[in-house]
């Protein structure tokens, strides 16, 4: 990071615990560099078959935006930092946080993970990220997550 006015973290966020505490940790460690902290929710349109259209799938971009505004309030309450911008990008997470990677200075994303062995893998979002990210990769678990695994 050579100019911290720059210096930008990308975090993904779909409104679960872990992309608030990913929110939550990505200011944590922007704000004393100054960095800026582009809080990202992705949307796509479902792919629709010939003859087949789904009740109720529309509106995804607002939709998105609500679920997005939802976090920024559970990470920050009120008094969302002026460092943090909020953005709802039409394209798929793990493609988007791949290509946004290349302009960031660190991409910052949830693991949401399951118990048992599927607890020992990353989510498909999270680990193309890891593998396929062009700068360093956050990986967050959620509080409650974190407070499990402490535990004996």
């Amino acid at each position: 990071m050579e100019d911290s006015e720059s210096a930008r973290f990308v975090v993904g966020v779909d409104g679960s615990e872990a992309s608030v505490e990913a929110l939550r940790q990505a200011q944590a460690l922007a704000a004393p560099i100054g960095a800026k902290v582009l809080a990202t929710a992705y949307w796509d349109e479902p792919q629709v078959y010939a003859g087949y259209v789904t009740m109720g799938i529309d509106r995804f971009e607002e939709r998105v935006g609500i679920v997005l505004n939802e976090a920024l309030e559970q990470a920050f309450g009120d008094n969302i930092p002026p460092n943090v911008v909020p953005r709802v990008v039409r394209g798929h997470p793990r493609d988007s946080l791949i290509d946004a990677s290349r302009h960031a200075d660190m991409i910052v994303v949830g693991r949401r993970g399951h118990g048992g062995f599927g607890g020992l893998l990353l989510g498909s979002v999270s680990s193309a990220c890891v593998a396929h990210a062009h700068c360093p990769v956050l990986v967050v678990h959620s509080p409650d997550k974190k407070k499990k695994e402490d535990q004996p």
